[in-house]
């Protein structure tokens, strides 16, 4: 059995896992009402799929860290032998399922000595190097080997060493036995569903995690985000935000050349999540208002004459919409790493499915984003006090923020939908910018078009302006936290808003639609042109810390001890049971 050294001290662990520093997201509890409602057949089914989602966690594990699972092992048997500091590293490695991960303020969290978060995480060999990387994929092609070097740059393998070389193996081969239990859980629950159209999504996916063909998760995706109206949500998420050893290919000159001639594109590998939960009628009928707006949004994107979008300005949306009861966050979704996803637009511009003429889907996370604890509104109170001008304050409203979301993950389905592999590792952070700059930067014409008040709009901005400011200055590696500093210094920039000498934010409301258009216009442009050198540019240019975003980080580190968080699934635990 592998044996590890525990890296953080009890006091530490006793600091990490007190619940002012790990904050606490609740799933659905059996005792629900949305539960409670369902018809028989879909609570049978919710067993299965819950099942699914945690066999799918085990996977996702793998890829994330060689070290993971025999890690987990090592501590479950030191609990088992009475060891507290296992007891508490355990807890901290459930929240951010494994043994790496960055906190709220830039912390690099390893649970254990000697083991590293690595730039290839678990679906690249332990031992390669980014300089030996390049050099044997260089050698391949230049050996005629461009069909195995395609599956090594692919989103879907694990890479190995073969000798000298290096192998790609489709994770479905790769943890075959375990997709396969994943696929008997689908079909389970697709045999007890109530609803018909479900039932098929959850054929097709099974059918997928039985053998390594794209085309057939192809299928199951264009079918998921054809679903409306069903009582049920069940997905797997694939998304490519963690891995930094693939696309660096494109950083090499001789090696992107090579690949250019061989027509090899590099995409990062996915990490797979699973959600399962409830739909919210209610909350889904409020979401769709949306989707009329959406033709006129792509009407409005910059260039849009110079790329074909997701979104056409003259035919139906293929894009769908539901708000969420959450049972189960698992793998890549759930785990608490700094932040959670409050929301996702997939399937991502990569996949398949995309280019066989499927839609996206958006999905809400209902337990993630609700304030509902007197404990969470004081300190979303005092957050306010330490940072926002008090003048302002009417204006923030916790909701706007889910305003705001249902922007930007519309956002992901407007602008360029090909071509930004070439960005390589700053692609994700210039999509992620370019989702917020233009949910602000439609606000006007949403609202002129009703779907907001004109009180709404201004809560909007001063609320995404508010919530907007961080703890620390991140590192390029978190994508979602880059773009935040990279607005805040343009609109301080451009004197969209203004941070005083002890930290207090004052919102130039006039003045945020159309900064984030200019802004929006920059980076559509960088998406449209496709060159590595002038995204690497746009975001450091704009990745700027100052001093003001300092004095405002120390005023929240003030009022908010939270370092990270975790989930708890009460009613997906006792479904486990049955």
């Amino acid at each position: 059995m592998a044996k590890y050294e525990l890296n953080l001290s009890m006091e530490e662990l006793e600091k990490r896992t007190h619940k002012d520093y790990l904050t606490t997201k609740k799933m659905l509890e059996p005792t629900s009402v949305e539960y409670s409602s369902l018809e028989d057949g879909d609570k049978k089914a919710l067993v299965h799929l819950v099942k699914a989602a945690y066999i799918l966690e085990k996977i996702n594990k793998q890829l994330d860290n060689h070290h993971n699972l025999p890690f987990e092992k090592f501590l479950n048997d030191e609990i088992a032998n009475g060891n507290k500091q296992a007891e508490l590293t355990k807890i901290l490695y459930d929240a951010q399922k494994g043994l790496c991960a960055v906190d709220r303020e830039t912390n690099i969290i390893e649970l254990a000595k000697g083991v590293h978060e690595l730039a290839g995480k678990g679906v690249y060999p332990e031992d390669l190097s980014k300089k030996e990387f390049h050099s044997i994929i260089i050698k391949m092609l230049k050996e005629g080997k461009s069909d195995a070097v395609k599956v090594i740059l692919n989103q879907r393998s694990v890479v190995e060493r073969i000798g000298d070389e290096l192998v790609g193996i489709d994770y479905i081969d790769k943890f075959k036995s375990d997709f396969a239990l994943m696929a008997d859980e689908l079909e389970k629950a697709a045999q007890l569903s109530t609803n018909s159209d479900f039932n098929e999504y959850l054929v097709l996916q099974a059918k997928a995690l039985r053998m390594a063909d794209p085309m057939l998760d192809a299928y199951a995706d264009k079918k998921w985000a054809e679903l409306q109206d069903t009582p049920l949500e069940f997905t797997i998420t694939r998304e490519n935000y963690s891995d930094e050893l693939t696309e660096t290919v494109i950083e090499n000159e001789e090696l992107k050349t090579l690949l250019e001639e061989n027509g090899i594109t590099p995409v990062a590998k996915d990490f797979l999540g699973g959600r399962v939960g409830i739909v919210n009628k209610r909350g889904t009928e409020a979401i769709l208002k949306v989707k009329d707006f959406l033709p006129v949004m792509a009407q409005n994107m910059p260039f849009k004459d110079e790329y074909v979008q997701n979104i056409s300005p003259d035919k139906k949306s293929k894009q769908t919409m539901v708000d969420v009861d959450l049972v189960s966050v698992s793998g890549d979704v759930g785990a608490f790493r700094a932040g959670i996803t409050l929301a996702e637009n997939l399937p991502n511009d990569d996949k398949l499915s995309i280019s066989i003429g499927g839609g996206r889907r958006n999905v809400y996370h209902r337990q993630i984003r609700l304030i509902t604890s007197e404990d969470a509104k004081k300190k979303m109170q005092d957050r306010l006090d330490a940072i926002l001008n008090k003048e302002q304050h009417k204006y923030y409203n916790d909701e706007a923020d889910h305003w705001f979301t249902i922007g930007h993950e519309n956002a992901h389905s407007l602008g360029p939908n090909s071509g930004t592999e070439a960005l390589g590792k700053y692609k994700s952070i210039i999509e992620e910018n370019k989702a917020d700059m233009t949910s602000l930067a439609m606000l006007d014409i949403l609202t002129e078009k009703g779907m907001y008040t004109k009180e709404q709009r201004d809560q909007i901005i001063v609320t995404y302006a508010a919530d907007n400011m961080l703890k620390s200055k991140p590192t390029l590696a978190q994508a979602h936290r880059v773009r935040s500093v990279m607005q805040n210094y343009y609109f301080l920039k451009e004197g969209a808003i203004s941070i005083d000498m002890k930290g207090i934010l004052t919102v130039n409301i006039e003045k945020m639609v159309p900064t984030a258009r200019k802004m929006l216009e920059e980076i559509v442009r960088v998406q449209v042109d496709g060159d590595f050198a002038k995204g690497e540019k746009y975001v450091l240019d704009n990745f700027i810390w100052t001093n003001q975003m300092e004095t405002m980080a120390e005023n929240i580190k003030r009022v908010s001890k939270t370092l990270n968080g975790k989930v708890e699934e009460p009613l997906a635990e006792k479904l486990l049971k049955e």
